[in-house]
């Protein structure tokens, strides 16, 4: 692990975001069923599995420091023929939550493609990345994919 026990602690803030992309039929059927499976209620399932994974990041990868989270947030959108989802992370601590981010749109979106599988083995995760970063040595502000 990094040593990080000369830094001064503070609060740290990231946003990543992931894009799981449907045939066009299986979004139709989406919208048709209220974002439901059989499975149950698709983004909201995605999203408690999301934070469940956040909380989770040091345990999924190697060298990651335990965070008490102090606050972790997912919202999904369908958006066309994709689900967008955004996991924004804060934490006051002497180290960053950028992968906790990336960690819980990684999860969220794992979520939906599980709760949506049986519609389809066409969908696809793509674009997952760290939109920003603050409160570390440097802040980091990508703009969102279109």
């Amino acid at each position: 692990m990094v040593d990080v026990g000369d830094k001064i602690a503070g609060k740290r803030t990231a946003v990543a975001e992931a894009r799981v992309l449907f045939p066009a039929n299986v979004a139709v059927a989406l919208r048709e069923s209220g974002l439901r499976s059989a499975k149950g209620p698709i983004f909201d399932t995605a999203i408690v599995a999301g934070v469940m994974g956040a909380k989770r990041t040091h345990e999924l990868i190697p060298f990651c420091h335990p965070l008490g989270l102090d606050s972790c947030r997912i919202a999904i959108e369908l958006e066309g023929d994709a689900a967008v989802i955004r996991c924004t992370v804060s934490v006051h601590h002497k180290t960053g939550v950028e992968m906790e981010a990336l960690t819980g749109a990684s999860v969220a979106a794992l979520t939906v493609y599980d709760m949506c599988k049986a519609l389809s083995h066409d969908i696809v995760i793509s674009e997952v990345r760290l939109l920003s970063k603050a409160g570390g040595k440097s802040d980091t502000v990508r703009e969102a994919a279109p």
